[in-house]
């Protein structure tokens, strides 16, 4: 099976004359969790941006090589930008709920794409939810302000605002970053979930969690995807010399 998501030496360099990704080439497969782990700085979240052309707003940034998706060069100048980011969508580090109730944070994405059916939007309210591991915990409160949610509830619920647009594919740029390990454990046990739908791209916040949550796994350095392998023998037997010191906490 094709991959969903092909790479081909990617570079790409900010206005600064900073090179975040050299030499990029992987691919990605349909329906599973890909970590990207590394240190600070070593170009995992530029590559998200990329992925989703977020790319597209830093002025004056360079981009050199070939990003397919779905078989598709995404820079084509045919290529629709909002439909690319609608079908893959990035939730960010920080949760930051849109003002307004639950239900609005979910049924704005919809709108803005044109669906005004409200049988339609209500069943994204619902299935988003239930998908994010979240509907228990808010249906009876809907219509209540989401500043209300807890840290965790809170990125349940980006995800969940995600998920409203029907992606292909989820970008997920250290989604557990400041969460307690409860709500870490549940936004992990979503993933887990999510992967049988969805193919997921993810920025961990240690790991120990791309251990845990990874099908495959690529450690970042300088910009450079070192090593690429199967999570069950990556963290246990790296190729690279880099990668073990990296993982066994000699370094980072």
């Amino acid at each position: 099976m094709p991959p969903i998501i092909s790479l081909q030496n990617v570079f790409f360099t900010y206005a600064d004359e900073t090179e975040a990704l050299r030499n990029i080439s992987l691919d990605v497969q349909l329906h599973e969790i890909f970590v990207l782990f590394g240190p600070s700085r070593s170009g995992k979240s530029s590559l998200l941006r990329l992925l989703n052309r977020l790319s597209d707003l830093q002025e004056g940034a360079r981009f050199q090589g070939v990003i397919q998706f779905d078989g598709r060069d995404i820079f084509d100048r045919t290529v629709d930008v909002f439909d690319l980011r609608r079908r893959i969508s990035m939730v960010f580090a920080v949760p930051t709920p849109l003002p307004g109730t639950i239900r609005e944070n979910l049924i704005y994405g919809p709108k803005m794409a044109g669906i005004r059916d409200q049988t339609v939007l209500e069943g994204r309210v619902q299935r988003s939810l239930q998908q994010a591991a979240l509907w228990d915990e808010v249906k009876d409160r809907l219509d209540t302000s989401a500043m209300a949610l807890s840290g965790g509830q809170k990125q349940r619920l980006c995800l969940a605002r995600s998920l409203a647009m029907e992606p292909e594919v989820i970008l997920l740029d250290n989604p557990t970053s400041g969460l307690d390990p409860l709500s870490t454990g549940m936004v992990e046990e979503t993933l887990r979930v999510l992967k049988e739908q969805y193919t997921i791209i993810m920025v961990p916040h240690s790991v120990q969690q791309a251990a845990r949550i990874a099908d495959r796994a690529g450690f970042m350095l300088g910009g450079e995807l070192v090593e690429i392998g199967v999570a069950s023998k990556l963290f246990v037997r790296p190729k690279d010399k880099r990668t073990e010191d990296y993982i066994t906490g000699r370094f980072g």
